[in-house]
């Protein structure tokens, strides 16, 4: 199985497309980096850029197809700093959700640092001394003390590359009276941070992120030392570092990249990310710091494969592509799938027990199998209107095995499972051929009994037996506990599929 995670960071925006050889591991297919900087003068206005905002948007839709080609199952989404904390943020996040099918989670500093060090525990070896990691972002450093064992202290500081441009307000070099500002400023935050951190004490420093990885190069060219594939556990001396910042301090932006290790899309601000990693160092008391290409995408991947191993060995025993990609799907929103498949039961019992009166063909049996499962995954990204939201995850989730107008049908389902039934007066339900919205209507009519049939979420009916006479339909309900509230709740949803039968539906416990 392949899988992906973007980082939508301050910075840049990254995806790592890797298959998963066992529940604990991977390899790596593909790193994809672009430097959009969402966060370029988010830290000063409060709001993401137009230009930002439609690269962001274009880089993330080139990585989805990119992974589709792939087969990826799965793309895990987090943003950073810049969408916390930019007035437009949520809305950025919103037009992934419309646009190109993602839900990314929006994670706090602390869960950033905790997959972070997920990640640096996977490439250092720790041994049983504790370590103090930092990465520094765009708009935030996180610090976290832990060993291979266990996470024993970690923090985010409001201290990025471009938080600190936007507090500097120019790409310019500093003077000595900008450098001592801009030095107490950072020990100002991290004055709280590093003490607490030192307290529960650590032997050495381990550096992640883009920032500290380039000084780091920086530091083994000023050495003449070669890279073969990656800075990973090589350790850089303070006093090489010293010497590299001094120069970025000098240097108007245009030059700094002539300084070997030093990118050139990282001129506006490498100076001061350096003198931020110089200050974090010294109130560390280190004079080295061990690099790692640990990474937050990393993190996401092996947090994903640590809660969802056992899981991911189940689901992919899936009959066929089609209930394998749906079951996945469940999965990824974290979706109850014992839950689900109850209500797929119950469905299904209904399907086939009214099949005479409804006259749908075999094949839409399967469809409503499948809207069973994946018919609340919008849940993840909002309660409000979720049933909205899981039409546009469905659209858009790559499912694998079915047609654009198996899509549209099990897309409707999922709209249709609550509140209101199919209405001509719906504009997406309007626009469908006349053959298509009597499958919603008829499907949608049955989901939305079997999804009441259990309210409670216990799983308390256990069979259904449906009774149709010239008027009626009455759905006789089997279970040994009291049924009235899953009574209650299919009686209310009930008026679609009475309206496609044409019969009234009356629900009773047999």
């Amino acid at each position: 199985m392949n899988l992906a995670a973007i980082d939508i960071g301050t910075n840049s925006i990254h995806m790592i497309i890797v298959k998963v050889t066992s529940r604990q591991s991977y390899e790596v297919l593909v790193q994809e980096k672009e430097m959009v900087k969402l966060g370029a003068g988010v830290f000063a206005n409060k709001v993401i850029s137009q230009e930002a905002f439609d690269n962001g948007l274009e880089t993330i839709s080139r990585y989805v197809q990119l992974a589709d080609q792939y087969g990826v199952e799965h793309i895990i989404t987090a943003a950073t700093s810049a969408t916390r904390e930019a007035k437009n943020g949520r809305e950025f996040l919103d037009r992934l959700i419309q646009d190109v099918g993602l839900s990314p989670q929006m994670i706090s500093g602390k869960e950033e640092s905790r997959l972070i060090f997920l990640a640096v525990n996977k490439t250092i070896d720790l041994g049983k001394e504790n370590v103090l990691v930092l990465d520094i972002g765009g708009g935030s450093t996180e610090a976290v003390v832990g060993n291979r064992e266990e996470v024993l202290f970690m923090s985010s500081m409001k201290l990025g590359v471009l938080r600190l441009l936007d507090l500097v307000g120019n790409q310019d070099p500093l003077d000595k009276k900008q450098q001592k500002d801009l030095k107490e400023h950072i020990r100002s935050i991290a004055g709280k941070i590093i003490p607490q951190a030192s307290q529960v004490g650590f032997s050495k420093v381990v550096g992640t992120s883009g920032t500290i990885r380039t000084l780091g190069e920086a530091a083994l060219a000023l050495n003449d030392k070669s890279i073969i594939s990656s800075v990973n556990a090589e350790v850089i001396r303070i006093k090489d570092l010293e010497k590299i910042i001094a120069q970025l301090l000098e240097l108007e932006p245009g030059k700094r990249a002539a300084i070997p290790g030093i990118s050139a899309n990282r001129v506006d601000a490498i100076h001061l990310g350096g003198l931020l990693l110089l200050e974090l160092l010294k109130m560390s008391k280190v004079d080295e710091i061990t690099l790692s290409d640990a990474s937050l995408r990393d993190g996401l991947i092996i947090d994903y494969l640590e809660k969802n191993g056992q899981k991911l060995d189940r689901l992919e025993q899936g009959k066929d592509v089609r209930e394998s990609s749906s079951l996945m799907m469940a999965l990824r929103y974290d979706t109850d799938i014992e839950e689900k498949k109850h209500i797929s039961k119950l469905a299904l019992q209904l399907f086939d027990q009214l099949k005479d009166l409804h006259g749908l063909e075999d094949s839409s049996r399967e469809l409503l199998h499948h809207a069973s499962l994946i018919y609340d995954i919008g849940q993840f990204v909002n309660f409000k209107d979720f049933h909205k939201h899981s039409r546009y995850l469905i659209l858009k989730g790559r499912l694998r095995g079915f047609n654009n107008d198996e899509l549209t049908i099990l897309a409707h389902l999922s709209r249709y499972h609550r509140k209101s039934g199919p209405k001509k007066r719906h504009k997406k339900f309007k626009k469908l051929d006349k053959n298509l919205r009597r499958l919603v209507k008829g499907l949608s009519g049955i989901l939305r009994v079997a999804v009441g049939l259990d309210k409670t979420k216990n799983q308390w009916v256990e069979n259904v037996y449906c009774i149709p006479s010239e008027d009626k339909l009455c759905i006789k309900l089997f279970g040994e506990e009291s049924l009235d509230l899953e009574i209650w709740e299919a009686q209310r949803f009930s008026d679609t599929l009475g309206e496609f039968l044409g019969l009234e539906v009356e629900i009773v416990k047999g």
